[in-house]
C-alpha cells in the first residue's frame, strides 16, 4: 500500500511504470482528488513508498509539468497547477438580484460579518494553554452530547446575569454555532410532529432555506415597527416561531412590551414553542435600557439560542441552546443522530475566557469600536443624505437605512454598485410580505469610520446619478 499518494502500480501490466504513474496522477488531478496548489511527495519519498526507481518518479513529474498539470516551486517542491481559468468572483444574491462584483467594489456593506481583526488572540491563547495544562484524561474522551459541564455552568451564570435567561447547566446545550443549533431544533420539531415554523417577514433568507432543506415549511409573518405581528402569527396556525426580538433582522426594530406579552400568551395558548435567536444583543448602543431576552418571561416555552460568532469569531463554532427541561431529551436524541459533540478543549477555553473576565473586557472594546463606526455613519448620512433616515434600534452590526419615496430600491442598489458600493435592499430579505419600509440594510461592522463616511458619500453620488438619468 502507498502511504504518500493513493496510487497502485500493477507490476504485471505491460504498461510501463512511468506511464502508470503519470496517468494515475493525471487522473487524480482531473477528478479533483488532487486540488490546485496541493503539494506532491518528493520524488525520493514517493519512489521509496512505491518501491520504484526515483528516476521513474522524476520523469513522470517532468512530463506532467510539461503538460501543465504540475508546477515546480522553488523550495516548495512540486505542486498541482491551477488548470481552471480564472473564475468570475461575482456574488449573486439568493433572491435573484443581479450579480454584484466584489472585485471592483470598494465598500462591501452586506450584513453578517463581525470585525474579526479585533479577535483577542493573546488572551484566547492564554486560556487554551491553561486548559490544556489542566485538562483531565476524561476531557480528552468523547464529550457529553450537551457539551462540557464547565462551559454550560459558566454560560448559565453569564446569560442569567447579562440577558436575564433562566436556565440551568442541565438544560443548556453547547453547539457548533447557532446554525447547528437551528438544525437540531428543526429536527426536534419534526420529531414532535411540527410541519411548519413561522418566521419573521422580512427576515433571514438563509434561515428560511435552511428550514426548508431540513423538511419544515416556513410560514411568513409580517413585521412592523413593534416587531412580529402576533395576531398574524395566531392566524397562521403554526405552533413554532423563530424570532429576533431584541434587534429584528433586518429592520432593527425591538419587539415591544405588549408584543412580548402577546407572544408568550400565544405560545401558552397553542402549546407552542418560541425559538429566540439572540444573535447580536451584546452590542447595544442606545442610552435606553437594553431589553432582556424573551426567554426569561416563559422559560417553559422558549428555546434561547446564541453564539460566539458575533462577539468573538464565527470560526470558533461555539454556540448554545437553553431549552425547556421537557425538550432537553428530545434535543439530545436529535444531537445523537448528527454527531458526537463539539470540541471539549475549545469549550473549556471559552469557559475560562468568560470566567476570567476576558469576554467582558473584549466586549467593552468592541462595543466602543462599533458604536463609533455607527455614529460616524449616522452623521455622514445626516449630512450627505438628509432625506434618508436610520430606523430601528442603534444596536448590533447592521443598520436599516430607510430611503425616500422618490427613489426606487432596486435602482438605488444598482446605482450604488456602479459607484463601488455592494449593499442589499430590504426586498432581498422579504419572503411573502413587502418590508414595511423600502431601504438599504447596511453592514457597518467591518469598515473604519472614514471608510463608512466614504460609503455614504458614494451612496449620495448614486442618488445623484439616479436623479439625473
Amino acid at each position: 500500500m502507498a502511504w504518500q499518494l493513493q496510487l497502485n502500480l500493477d507490476r504485471q501490466s505491460t504498461t510501463p511504470l512511468i506511464e502508470q504513474l503519470r496517468s494515475g496522477i493525471k487522473s487524480m488531478i482531473e477528478a479533483g482528488a488532487l486540488r490546485p496548489g496541493a503539494p506532491l511527495p518528493s520524488s525520493r519519498l514517493l519512489a521509496a513508498d512505491l518501491r520504484i526507481a526515483r528516476s521513474v518518479v522524476v520523469e513522470a513529474y517532468q512530463q506532467l509539468t510539461a503538460e501543465g498539470y504540475l508546477i515546480s516551486v522553488d523550495r516548495s517542491g512540486t505542486r498541482v497547477a491551477n488548470l481552471a481559468p480564472a473564475q468570475d468572483r461575482a456574488v449573486t444574491g439568493a433572491s435573484g438580484e443581479p450579480a454584484l462584483s466584489t472585485v471592483s467594489a470598494r465598500w462591501d456593506l452586506r450584513t453578517g460579518l463581525a470585525d474579526v481583526s479585533g479577535f483577542p488572540r493573546a488572551e484566547w491563547l492564554t486560556c487554551l494553554r491553561r486548559v490544556l495544562q489542566t485538562a483531565t484524561p476524561e476531557h480528552l474522551e468523547y464529550p457529553a452530547l450537551a457539551g462540557a459541564a464547565e462551559l454550560r455552568s459558566e454560560l448559565t451564570s453569564y446569560l442569567g446575569r447579562v440577558r436575564a435567561v433562566r436556565t440551568t447547566a442541565d438544560t443548556l446545550m453547547t453547539t457548533a454555532g447557532f446554525a447547528q443549533g437551528l438544525a437540531l431544533l428543526s429536527n426536534m420539531l419534526l420529531d414532535l410532529g411540527h410541519a411548519t415554523v413561522a418566521v419573521e417577514d422580512p427576515g433571514h433568507p438563509g434561515q428560511r432555506r435552511f428550514l426548508e432543506d431540513i423538511g419544515l415549511r416556513p410560514v411568513p409573518v409580517p413585521v412592523d415597527d413593534e416587531g412580529i405581528d402576533v395576531q398574524a402569527l395566531a392566524a397562521s396556525e403554526a405552533r413554532a416561531v423563530l424570532v429576533t426580538p431584541v434587534h429584528q433582522f433586518p429592520t432593527g426594530v425591538v419587539l415591544s412590551e405588549s408584543r412580548r406579552a402577546a407572544l408568550v400568551t400565544w405560545a401558552r395558548k397553542v402549546d407552542g414553542i418560541i425559538v429566540e435567536d439572540d444573535y447580536d444583543a451584546e452590542f447595544w448602543f442606545d442610552d435606553a435600557e437594553r431589553p432582556p431576552a424573551v426567554q426569561g418571561l416563559a422559560p417553559e416555552r422558549v428555546v434561547y439560542g446564541g453564539s460566539a460568532s458575533k462577539t468573538l469569531a464565527p470560526g470558533l463554532r461555539i454556540g448554545w441552546l437553553a431549552a425547556p427541561a421537557h425538550l432537553t431529551p428530545v434535543l439530545e436524541r436529535a444531537r445523537a443522530r448528527q454527531d458526537l459533540g463539539s470540541s471539549t478543549i475549545d469549550q473549556l477555553g471559552y469557559a475560562d475566557f468568560i470566567a476570567t473576565g476576558r469576554l467582558e473586557r473584549h466586549l467593552r472594546q468592541m462595543r466602543r469600536r462599533y458604536r463609533e463606526r455607527l455614529e460616524a455613519f449616522t452623521a455622514a448620512v445626516a449630512n450627505l443624505l438628509p432625506d434618508f433616515r436610520l430606523i430601528g434600534s442603534p444596536a448590533g452590526l447592521h443598520t436599516f437605512l430607510a430611503i425616500p419615496p422618490y427613489l426606487g430600491e432596486r435602482a438605488l442598489v444598482d446605482a450604488a454598485a456602479r459607484r463601488g458600493v455592494v449593499v442589499r435592499g430590504a426586498d432581498h430579505f422579504a419572503f411573502h410580505h413587502r418590508p414595511p419600509t423600502p431601504g438599504l440594510v447596511v453592514g457597518d461592522a467591518v469598515h473604519s469610520r472614514d471608510s463608512l463616511v466614504g460609503a455614504a458619500s458614494a451612496l449620495a453620488a448614486a442618488v445623484r446619478m439616479i436623479r439625473t438619468d
